[in-house]
């Protein structure tokens, strides 16, 4: 079926509230709850030093949406416990599943699987309405852009990160550290037999895209309590290193936010003296920091990083896109190192005009059988691997 067709379809049924049963398709697609209580002391402790702004002036511990939330999972009809997961993450500055919604249906076709589609924090439904209505932030679209000289690519789509990231380039950090904990809650809850639809010891492999890669690779240097010792990943537009990504565009962030994001972890976040003193108590680096960090420039723990990649070879696929810039090839060679990159990395191209953000756009004159093929060709590989 043509992909943007598909997408409309999926998209008019989709609920975070209620069981959506397929007619066309023998999938359903099932909502759960989800209520953080793993490292809430830890994050409590980082939030509750970072300045609110005017643009929110709730203090980050206090968004309610972001502690207690739904999640999505597509499942083959009827099924009542499943053994076989795959844990598909999502992009950054992201408001919906929309575009995801085939990709989750392919897989959970093709693998037979199960397919859960969890929110990083901060982001889909993890937020006030109001950081995602363009009424609302046409204002500060207009305030943004005097507050900041020359500044061309400040939309309503990036207003709301840009201000957050661009007061305190921390919350980057903060962010992806309280989604780790999340996702270490949400495997435990698998592994252990908790969750309604897994059976114990049930198997989870994720596929993981642009900003999701990046906590995907992290999560998997990390590895806590063992929980992804057999788990496969499939990284799709992602998997650099973080000083060769460009997170500035008019749906990410705009250029300042990033300048402000980029130096800030390149330079003062890997620096320890009395000058820099943003993290509480500067805890002494437990292994999910330090998985971070590895993560980015290409010299800060390069026998850690390096060495980890080529001992988990046979369990990861990379596939980047020629005319990617926000996810460059090259910056996915620098994360690997030359051991295992020919393994691991494959670089492809389409024939029409696309971008890191829409790799399947139905609006650039690519014929629905171009977006289908490169779509499927994508999709198999990565249905044939996890």
């Amino acid at each position: 079926m043509e992909i943007s067709t598909r997408t409309k379809q999926l998209k008019a049924i989709f609920s975070y509230d209620k069981k959506v049963i397929l007619e066309d398709q023998p999938l359903e697609i099932r909502p759960y709850h989800f209520i953080q209580n793993m490292g809430v002391n830890e994050i409590e402790q980082f939030q509750q030093l970072l300045p609110t702004n005017e643009f929110c002036s709730i203090p980050d511990n206090n968004i309610q949406e972001n502690k207690s939330f739904s999640y999505t999972i597509f499942t083959p009809k009827g099924s009542r416990k499943t053994n076989q997961a795959i844990l598909l993450l999502h992009g950054l500055n992201e408001r919906n599943w929309d575009k995801y919604l085939t990709w989750a249906e392919y897989l959970s076709l093709a693998t037979g699987k199960a397919v859960i589609l969890f929110p990083i924090a901060f982001h889909m439904n993890r937020t006030p309405g109001n950081w995602y209505n363009p009424r609302a932030l046409m204002p500060w679209v207009a305030r943004r852009k005097q507050e900041v000289e020359h500044l061309n690519n400040s939309t309503f789509v990036n207003v709301a990160l840009s201000y957050r990231l661009s007061d305190t380039p921390l919350r980057f950090y903060i962010s992806g550290k309280e989604s780790m904990f999340n996702l270490w809650q949400l495997f435990r809850e698998i592994k252990t037999g908790q969750h309604l639809l897994f059976e114990k010891d049930s198997s989870i492999n994720i596929f993981a895209y642009s900003i999701g890669a990046f906590l995907s690779q992290i999560l998997m240097l990390a590895n806590p309590e063992h929980l992804l010792d057999d788990s496969k990943l499939f990284l799709f537009c992602g998997g650099s290193i973080f000083s060769q990504m460009d997170g500035s565009t008019r749906d990410i962030m705009d250029q300042e936010a990033y300048r402000r994001v980029k130096n800030y972890f390149l330079n003062d976040f890997l620096t320890k003296n009395d000058e820099h003193q943003t993290l509480p108590v500067l805890y002494e680096e437990d292994f999910m920091e330090k998985a971070f960090k590895a993560m980015i420039r290409p010299e800060v723990m390069k026998n850690y990083r390096e060495s980890f990649f080529e001992r988990i070879q046979d369990r990861l696929r990379i596939v980047t896109l020629k005319k990617d810039t926000v996810m460059p090839t090259q910056g996915v060679i620098e994360a690997l190192g030359p051991k295992c990159v020919d393994t691991i990395l494959e670089e492809l191209d389409f024939p029409y005009e696309y971008s890191h953000q829409n790799p399947f756009p139905t609006n650039t004159g690519a014929t629905p059988e171009m977006l289908y093929q490169s779509f499927t060709g994508i999709f198999n590989k990565v249905a044939n691997f996890l």
